[in-house]
């Protein structure tokens, strides 16, 4: 198979290949270049990511001292609380580590890991990030529409979602559906761009098996979005019906349905989960290899473990449902398919820690990011058994537990994962190195802080403490003193995490601003964007595509010199 698909490139992408001087407005605001729009995607989730942690922070504050006036935005209302609770989960998926993960590593990476110039549909990218953008500001502009933003969760489950009796956000709840659909409508306009360009414009001699596991884990990731999506699109015009058109397809008072939302939502919600992951699995790959200076271990298996996991992510939905009024036939199948899934995530997770064995291991800041990526995520995936077990889930159902768990998961993706490949290739993007002191005091207020916030919610949520409860007070046995000192400690531990990010945007702007020069590949590393000049120019490689000779992970090859053999050097 890898031998049979012919690549043909060397002189540059067909429409490609007049890499004119241009204008301010062609560089910045509406650019073709897949670095300036991987940059626009980067910066726009960095934002949309403070905007989140914001909300995180008021919501935390309100739980923590319920009552007090929070610094920053004053009285939280239950109808604020709910808000933004809301707002926080879509905004961190959907504005956070999707347009980062993907969009912004991948409209970056792809191409220059690949040898080709730019995207294959450079204009359809530039679309891509302007409905992103549109998405964007839509959700936030539901804040200051009358009734404010929508707050019946961000999983939108009817009749809360449909009724504005019962949401009282009658136009929020459905700028927010608008603004989801238009952000799901930008990540395939990216993805077919992502596929097409991977399979298709590879440099000379870049068979399958020499592609870096960061792009095939993003061109995996688009496929199952596509696969995904489709239902929750159209799941979304019916909720919009039902709320402006008065059409009842998940009012059971009218013949509707309210479960159906939950299928359509999930079935889309869980490969969404692997949408995200397998990006930031690559992108650890690409980070333990260089700084163990070993070969990936099990190339081949980590690819056909991550399609394999893809496959199975459509077949465990329901686990999200065993409260609903599922069979509880069902509900067996799908306790044994969720933990079926967890086999192939731990397969890869065991082979990074074979890829560490034996090897040179230097801590640097990427370094460092990437191995708390493995030991995190590990604590989401074992908490994930208790659930995924269907009588278990009954009493953990909508508990603290879940919350924990979910962010074991989630943020080691969205966050750790964003952190390792960022300081990784923040050399290449902007052609200086960060400073590595900042950058190790940055990683250590991050994850202590990040461990003190949930792993006292797995407790609360053990005890029985419920999810989206605006003030525990109002339930005695949820507001004994231990369990109060629990949430401050974890609202304390969060405005901790949320201030260290201080040091990151400092180190980030010293470092651009007058950081030491970094030339090309200062990590000496193996694939082909480290060949290219730092920053990239328009082009990526003015002076001819390079040739391909090898896979991406020749470390310490007892045939070479040094330990260290790029893709595109002759044997």
């Amino acid at each position: 198979m890898a031998e049979s698909i012919p690549v043909e490139h060397a002189e540059g992408h067909a429409g490609h290949d007049d890499h004119h001087e241009q204008t301010f407005s062609e560089k910045y605001i509406f650019p073709l270049d897949h670095k300036m729009i991987s940059m626009q995607y980067m910066f726009t989730g960095m934002f949309m990511a403070l905007i989140g942690g914001f909300f995180a922070y008021a919501f935390r504050m309100q739980l923590a001292f319920p009552g007090m006036e929070v610094p920053g935005w004053g009285h939280v209302s239950p109808a604020d609380y709910n808000s933004l609770v809301t707002n926080h989960g879509t905004i961190m998926i959907f504005w956070v580590a999707m347009p980062v993960l993907i969009a912004a590593f991948g409209n970056y990476l792809i191409p220059l890991m690949i040898g080709a110039d730019d995207m294959v549909f450079p204009k359809i990218n530039r679309l891509s990030y302007q409905v992103f953008l549109l998405s964007a500001i839509i959700i936030l502009a539901a804040f200051f529409v009358e009734g404010g933003a929508f707050g019946g969760a961000w999983t939108a489950y009817p009749p809360l979602s449909t009724k504005a009796e019962y949401s009282l956000t009658p136009l929020g709840s459905t700028l927010w559906i608008v603004a989801v659909a238009l952000e799901f409508v930008a990540f395939l306009l990216g993805g077919i761009n992502f596929i097409t360009t991977a399979m298709n414009s590879r440099a000379p001699g870049m068979k399958m098996w020499d592609i870096p596991m960061v792009v095939w884990m993003i061109v995996i990731a688009s496929i199952l979005f596509m696969l995904s999506v489709g239902p929750l699109l159209a799941g979304g015009i019916m909720m919009i019906f039902d709320q402006q058109l008065g059409t009842a397809f998940f009012d059971p008072d009218h013949g509707g349905d309210p479960i159906l939302w939950q299928h359509l939502f999930w079935f889309f919600g869980h490969p969404e989960v692997y949408v995200v992951l397998l990006p930031a699995v690559g992108i650890v790959a690409e980070v333990m290899t260089v700084f163990s200076r070993k070969k990936l271990f099990g190339y081949k298996t980590v690819l056909y473990t991550a399609i394999g996991t893809g496959v199975l992510s459509f077949t465990v939905w329901a686990h999200h449902q065993f409260i609903a009024g599922i069979d509880p036939r069902m509900a067996n199948v799908f306790t044994v398919t969720t933990l079926l899934i967890s086999v192939p995530i731990a397969e890869m997770m065991f082979v990074y820690i074979a890829t560490l064995y034996g090897g040179s291991i230097t801590l640097t800041t990427p370094m460092l990011w990437a191995l708390a990526f493995i030991f995190e995520f590990l604590i989401g995936g074992i908490t994930g058994i208790f659930l995924g077990a269907s009588g278990n889930d009954i009493y953990m159902h909508d508990t603290y537990f879940v919350l924990a768990h979910f962010h074991y998961t989630f943020y080691p993706i969205a966050i750790i994962g964003t952190y390792a490949g960022f300081t990784f290739w923040f050399p290449k993007m902007f052609g200086k190195m960060m400073n590595d002191g900042l950058g190790k005091l940055h990683f250590w207020l991050t994850i202590i802080p990040f461990n003190m916030i949930f792993l006292p919610l797995f407790v609360l949520g053990a005890a029985g403490q419920h999810r989206r409860i605006f003030d525990y007070t109002n339930f005695p046995e949820l507001a004994l003193p231990w369990m109060q000192d629990l949430r401050i400690l974890a609202t304390v531990s969060l405005c901790v995490m949320l201030g260290a990010q201080v040091i990151f945007f400092y180190n980030v702007i010293t470092s651009w601003i007058s950081g030491p020069a970094a030339g090309k590949n200062p990590w000496q590393s193996n694939t082909l964007e480290w060949t290219a000049a730092s920053p990239p120019p328009h082009g990526n490689w003015p002076e001819g595509l390079p040739t391909v000779y090898r896979g991406p992970y020749e470390y310490s090859h007892p045939d070479h010199d040094k330990d260290y053999w790029p893709q595109n050097e002759p044997a």
